[in-house]
């Protein structure tokens, strides 16, 4: 089944669930589910989006204005996961834990407003790498329409440029806490030099990226193309990350994979 089958086959899911809330963090998969929620189902969709430590600033932006723009109801919530038990501690099913007190949150939300199906954007391709937010998915009974059509990241990339998405070509994004290795103490300071950390690779201009925390170290993740790049900017890299609070600044000579830290 190509892929305008597929995008056929989930608007008549859609159309099936009749009311839905959108899991929407203005990443690539969830702002193309909420375009088709929406174009499918008018006012009868909402988007629910949680503002917290691990959510960087300029995505919950983008979520308001995506919304905005194309005239959806948009809620958003404050969630502070530091304080969920068990997740500052970072054992190997944080994922979980948070996505298990997330989600529930969101469900509440939902049937506040009358809706009794919640939607998310995780794709065929989540289910190749260690995931274990979607056993906390699948135990809320979440729903979630692109794995359900079989929509792979480059065909939901290929829709989302038909119709005209921002998001076509965004960079993959997971929650900040993902920088962290197992067992090593996640803060609200360590979050934060974190972000500062990544937005500055932003506003050089870096796209596909990530910076890794051990400790007091960064270490710098981005296609192998541009660790010339990195090197060609060390000095305000270098300089900054320190002001952040990185004690040392380092490259990773593999570049970026999605799911790095997993391996381990």
């Amino acid at each position: 089944m190509n892929e305008l089958d597929k995008e056929k086959e989930l608007k008549e899911y859609l159309q099936s669930l009749k009311k839905v809330a959108v899991a929407f963090s203005s990443g690539v998969d969830s702002t193309y589910l909420l375009k088709i929620a929406h174009d499918v189902l008018k006012d009868n969709v909402i988007a629910i989006t949680a503002s917290s430590h691990v959510f960087p600033k300029r995505e919950l932006e983008e979520t308001k204005a995506f919304c905005e723009k194309e005239n959806i109801k948009h809620i958003i919530f404050y969630t502070d996961e530091l304080k969920i038990e068990g997740f500052a501690s970072n054992p190997t099913n944080r994922c979980y834990i948070c996505k298990k007190a997330l989600f529930q949150r969101i469900k509440d939300i939902a049937l506040e407003n009358d809706i009794n199906y919640v939607i998310e954007g995780s794709n065929m391709d989540d289910l190749g790498d260690y995931r274990p937010g979607l056993k906390a998915i699948e135990e809320l009974k979440i729903k979630s329409p692109l794995r359900q059509v079989e929509l792979y990241k480059s065909e939901i990339r290929n829709l989302s440029k038909k119709h005209h998405l921002p998001t076509f070509n965004k960079p993959s994004f997971a929650c900040l806490a993902s920088r962290f290795v197992y067992g090593e103490m996640i803060s609200e300071e360590k979050l934060e030099m974190v972000e500062k950390a990544e937005q500055l690779l932003i506003e050089l201009g870096f796209k596909q990226m990530r910076v890794r925390i051990h400790g007091r170290m960064a270490r710098i993740e981005v296609e192998p193309e541009c660790i010339q790049m990195v090197i060609d900017n060390k000095s305000i890299i270098d300089s900054k990350f320190k002001e952040f609070g990185f004690d040392y600044v380092a490259v990773d000579l593999c570049g970026y994979k999605m799911g790095n830290m997993n391996k381990l």
